[in-house]
């Protein structure tokens, strides 16, 4: 059996779930109210997946703009990432674009692996300005054309554990694969 280590990062803004998702994918129970990671938390997950183990190192990054400057060192050597917001606040959809410039930005101008995640989809009926599906598929259709790389987009809930699993799992899929063609020369 091989082994393969990859390092994921979560990214968004301020209280859209990241550190829910990572501690209910470790299997954490969920937390009723907001705890706010100051810089950067980190864990690791193996998983199995075609006869191949994989070490997640998992780092969830403070989302406040406070933290920014904190975070620049967090990306270096990022092999995939987790883009979330909270489907029940707009603003948290709105501002992806600057999430994935200082990820770029910070891990050597290098595109890597993403799944697009809608975050909290237990609370989409609670407001009437919940971001429509059709708005974040749209966008995970841009990012594919953009990167190269098919980006999905999954909606999870850290609190029922909808799809928590899922999106890593797709996610270690994603960056193996983009492994695999980078050594038969088809990325450069």
């Amino acid at each position: 059996m091989s082994q393969r280590i990859f390092k994921i990062t979560l990214l968004g803004e301020g209280a859209v779930g990241k550190t829910s998702i990572r501690r209910t994918y470790l299997g954490e129970s969920f937390k009723e109210g907001y705890m706010m990671t100051i810089g950067a938390d980190f864990a690791v997950q193996k998983m199995t997946h075609n006869n191949t183990e994989y070490t997640l190192q998992i780092w969830d990054l403070a989302g406040q703009q406070r933290f920014s400057a904190v975070r620049e060192v967090y990306y270096r050597g990022t092999a995939g990432a987790l883009l979330v917001f909270d489907v029940s606040r707009p603003e948290t959809y709105e501002i992806l674009p600057n999430w994935l410039h200082e990820l770029i930005r910070n891990n050597k101008n290098r595109i890597v692996p993403i799944v697009l995640i809608g975050n909290k989809a237990d609370l989409r009926d609670s407001t009437p300005y919940s971001v429509p599906i059709s708005y974040a598929q749209e966008y995970a259709d841009q990012l594919s054309e953009w990167s190269g790389f098919y980006v999905p987009y999954i909606e999870t809930s850290a609190k029922t554990g909808l799809n928590v699993e899922k999106v890593f799992q797709v996610l270690t899929e994603n960056i193996s694969s983009y492994f695999e063609r980078m050594l038969i020369g088809e990325y450069k």
